[in-house]
């Protein structure tokens, strides 16, 4: 009986996490080089993914980021901040691998290199003025997460929580994602990021309310947390690096550069370099 549901749930995920080819022609809307070159440790990574259960996730959150990651760094950036295992090596295929820490249905928590996304739709969701110290700290937490499995459970309560209350009664509503022994080990993506940077107080969208002492923040539920939500939170910044970025035509090429080959000692005090050649002053105005 045990063996029969292990085989129906492997089924079940071996379904959801199919993603079809991506066509030849369909070019990323990311530029990856420029966002593999300016990424920093500590930023959280929206994809737009393209499984089944994305497009599940896609419809019940009314977003398209589907999936959320956390980036590491380098396995040699790791190792200066002294937070890198020796078994952290056996996932870059060199030192300066960029490598991403994320929870995966049908594989759990893992180490992978940034790369594997390289033609997707990405988006990076950085806190803003996190410290060093901390953001070592939302790193390490997570890499104490290796091995957990994905909370498919969850997955399951959240859609029901995030149905109308016309559809699931309000009394049901409120006895989701209660403590069930063993699920401490478990997780998905979205929560386990929420809970790394509540590890350290860092908020990312804090229960507001005003009481008689002030303004006061409450933890919100991580297992509520969501992938959009990382990009809807005030407490992160936007980086988008498109395709074909409108900044990458620089303005320093369109400075109106004297075109005559004048070379200048300073202002008024102007010639043109010629070899074996008189030198010619620069004309002044009204010349």
């Amino acid at each position: 009986m045990f063996s029969a549901g292990k085989w129906f749930i492997k089924i079940v995920t071996s379904w959801l996490i199919y993603e079809p080819d991506i066509p030849p022609n369909a070019p990323s809307l990311t530029n990856f080089e420029r966002l593999s070159d300016e990424i920093r440790p500590g930023d959280v990574i929206l994809i737009e993914g393209r499984s089944r259960v994305s497009n599940i996730i896609r419809q019940i959150t009314q977003s398209p980021w589907t999936h959320s990651a956390l980036y590491l760094g380098n396995y040699h950036q790791l190792n200066v901040a002294g937070i890198a295992s020796k078994s952290l090596a056996h996932f870059a295929s060199t030192p300066h691998t960029n490598l991403i820490i994320e929870a995966l249905l049908g594989e759990g928590t893992i180490v992978a290199p940034l790369s594997k996304y390289r033609k997707e739709h990405i988006r990076i969701c950085r806190p803003r003025t996190l410290t060093i110290n901390d953001r070592n700290k939302v790193i390490q937490h997570l890499l104490n997460r290796l091995g957990n499995q994905y909370n498919i459970r969850q997955l399951l309560d959240l859609a029901r929580f995030l149905f109308p209350y016309s559809l699931i009664p309000r009394r049901w509503r409120s006895s989701l994602f209660l403590y069930r022994t063993g699920e401490s080990t478990k997780t998905i993506c979205s929560s386990m990021l929420a809970e790394a940077f509540m590890s350290i107080r860092y908020p990312v969208l804090p229960v507001v309310a005003h009481t008689d002492e002030g303004l006061r923040f409450y933890r919100r539920n991580t297992k509520l947390f969501t992938p959009k939500d990382f990009d809807y939170s005030p407490y992160f910044d936007i980086i988008k690096y498109p395709f074909i970025g409108l900044d990458e035509v620089a303005a320093y090429r369109t400075l109106p550069w004297d075109e005559d080959g004048y070379v200048c000692n300073t202002h008024g005090d102007c010639y043109i370099p010629i070899a074996n050649s008189d030198t010619k002053s620069v004309p002044t105005q009204g010349e």
